[in-house]
């Protein structure tokens, strides 16, 4: 059977399941879920995929709400796509993840029902937490990506893109600790929480202006003190740190946490950091992957906008860039929207659940299963893939190394949109 042959078969397949599989993207639209407590979707999702005859893995990879199905012939060509399914704090799916779960359903049903026909095997996964606490990475420590030949999924946007650009992110809360006093009678008792804090913020304020136009720090206060005439005794910050390549984030994550720790030394307070357990890599596209893709997506008749002439400096981040720096990945970017409706905005969140976000379901979905296809069926394609991840292999490792810390807090981190 010709490639061609399966990809009209795979599309088929799609059209036939669209109206079911527009029905999951509402329903996962109509009840937001935030990170780690995707329940009601993670079970509407692998309801689909056992209806569909297959087996899941339900809390795969030690997140609850995460999920795992393999199919197909074992020693081929092994491709995993990917659904996400939380949504943000307030504005619910203005992220559209709704579509993001149903791309990655729908091409994976799809291909499943190629059956013995299917020339390689698929790893569908539901991958919780994008938005907050960085899912990917702590489903990659346990092994979710490892042994893959490709990744793959699509996000949705206000504009059609080949990629996502992408910088690296970590996330920090760091805590001073002092001693009260009164502020009038005996302020000389008292050690000045806030003080460590400011002193910190604003020692972060001049490094701004020696790093990298690529660099970017940026914080709040959280807690700042109880009342004017009592000394803070704590106080309490939230900060990112944001860089190009993970190499010079962890270089200059080590200038924040010198300036946290000068607060605390100017001041007598002690001083807790606490950096989140997984950073948010850049994104290392496999553009022969990419350009399959793209190729794919003109079939059912959208454009891309040209990369070049993005704005500068409109960068986001995702936890799909830390599964980029271990397997041959794609993160593109599908329209849902009018090119001024950008994401993480509460308009976007109705577009992703209208007309257009339906389509957008339904077109990435094939654009998945047709790229998989060519995946496993080129092998000059899948060589052109290992030859361009291997020209920076020695630098993700080096990424991944620097990506995770068992001690960090699992309770922050993030693409760096939302809050804590």
């Amino acid at each position: 059977m010709t490639v061609a042959t399966l990809k009209r078969e795979v599309c088929d397949a799609i059209d036939a399941m669209a109206p079911a599989l527009i029905e999951v993207s509402h329903a996962i639209h109509a009840k937001p879920e935030l990170a780690f407590q995707e329940f009601e979707a993670a079970k509407l999702l692998t309801s689909r995929i056992e209806a569909a005859g297959l087996s899941v893995t339900r809390g795969a990879f030690g997140l609850p709400t995460a999920y795992a199905s393999s199919f197909g012939p074992e020693g081929k060509p092994e491709v995993a796509i990917l659904s996400e399914y939380d949504a943000l704090p307030g504005i619910g799916h203005s992220c559209g993840h709704n579509i993001i779960a149903t791309t990655g359903l729908g091409a994976s049903l799809a291909l499943a029902k190629l059956g013995q026909n299917l020339p390689g095997r698929v790893r569908y996964l539901g991958t919780p937490a994008e938005e907050r606490g960085g899912g990917k990475e702590l489903m990659a420590q346990k092994g979710a990506f490892d042994r893959l030949d490709a990744a793959m999924m699509v996000h949705p946007a206000g504009i059609d893109l080949i990629t996502m650009p992408c910088i690296c992110v970590s996330e920090v809360v760091v805590v001073y600790k002092g001693k009260s006093a009164h502020a009038s009678a005996i302020p000389h008792a008292g050690l000045n929480a806030l003080d460590a804090l400011i002193t910190a913020y604003q020692s972060i304020a001049q490094l701004r202006q020696h790093i990298k136009s690529t660099e970017r720090i940026h914080g709040i206060i959280t807690k700042g003190g109880n009342a004017p005439n009592i000394v803070p005794d704590e106080t309490e910050g939230f900060f990112y740190v944001r860089a190009a390549q993970a190499e010079e984030l962890a270089a200059l994550k080590k200038r924040v946490q010198a300036c946290f720790e000068a607060g605390a030394l100017a001041t007598g307070c002690t001083v807790e950091i606490k950096w989140a357990m997984a950073d948010y890599l850049d994104l290392k596209t496999s553009m022969p992957i990419a350009r399959s893709y793209e190729a794919n997506m003109n079939t059912v008749g959208r454009k891309f906008f040209p990369l070049e002439k993005l704005p500068g400096g409109s960068a986001g981040s995702t936890d799909m860039g830390n599964v980029s720096h271990r397997v041959p990945s794609i993160h593109p970017m599908i329209s849902c929207a009018p090119p001024n409706v950008v994401i993480h905005n509460p308009e976007f969140a109705r577009w992703a659940g209208g007309e257009l976000g339906d389509k957008a379901c339904i077109d990435g979905a094939k654009a998945l299963a047709m790229t998989a296809l060519d995946f496993m069926t080129d092998a000059s394609l899948r060589q052109a893939a290992r030859d361009e991840f291997a020209a920076s292999a020695d630098a993700s490792a080096r990424s991944v190394a620097s990506a995770y810390d068992a001690h960090g807090n699992a309770l922050i981190g993030g693409c760096g949109c939302g809050g804590h």
